[in-house]
């Protein structure tokens, strides 16, 4: 036998690049549809960039009453966010985020897509650049509709001083957010 033919097979089996992860929500305001949130995860090795973009847009009676606008790019090393950077327009409200973690230090930020996040403990906002002190509660498994499935789901609460976000995960995978919105209404992710 060929000594060549094993190692072509394996390089034929590795890939060159790890194929990014992605999660693309629709996202309603109750049960209306007023943008997205799409998130890009590559990974490198031991590094991981995941960029985001949400766009929402509401409307009453065709007029535009609020706009919100957010990209980020977030680079981490293994389960370390090591640098955020932020820009979000929330309705005329412009913040900009350069964030750089400390050399040696482990920080996290509402990475929804990394279960590590369910430790709880303080959280980067993305938006703002402010670590948020977070506690998290496991509310229970719950079957919902994941890209027009039943999915069996475990759901979890994050809270804070201003914060109450539930995320459901199907094993450690990240399928939908909810999340309260002002004037009592809730802001829901929907995988598509």
């Amino acid at each position: 036998m060929n000594r060549l033919v094993p190692f072509l097979l394996l390089l034929a089996a590795t890939p060159a690049f790890a194929e990014p992860l992605a999660w693309n929500f629709r996202v309603f305001l109750d049960e209306r549809e007023i943008g997205h949130h799409h998130f890009t995860l590559r990974t490198d090795g031991g590094s991981r960039e995941l960029r985001s973009e949400a766009r929402f847009q509401v409307r009453v009676l065709g007029l535009t009453v609020y706009r919100y606008a957010h990209d980020a790019m977030e680079r981490w090393h293994g389960e370390c966010l090591q640098a955020l950077d932020s820009t979000t327009d929330d309705n005329g409200d412009r913040e900009k985020v350069d964030w750089r973690g400390e050399p040696g230090g482990c920080n996290l930020s509402f990475a929804y897509w990394n279960p590590k996040i369910l430790q709880g403990g303080r959280l980067l906002n993305a938006q703002t650049g402010r670590f948020e002190p977070v506690t998290v509660s496991r509310e229970g498994e719950e079957t919902i509709e994941v890209r027009g499935r039943p999915t069996v789901s475990q759901r979890y609460r994050l809270a804070g001083a201003n914060l109450a976000i539930d995320v459901w995960y199907a094993g450690t995978q990240w399928v939908a957010l909810e999340s309260a919105a002002k004037g009592g209404r809730r802001l829901r992710y929907r995988l598509i």
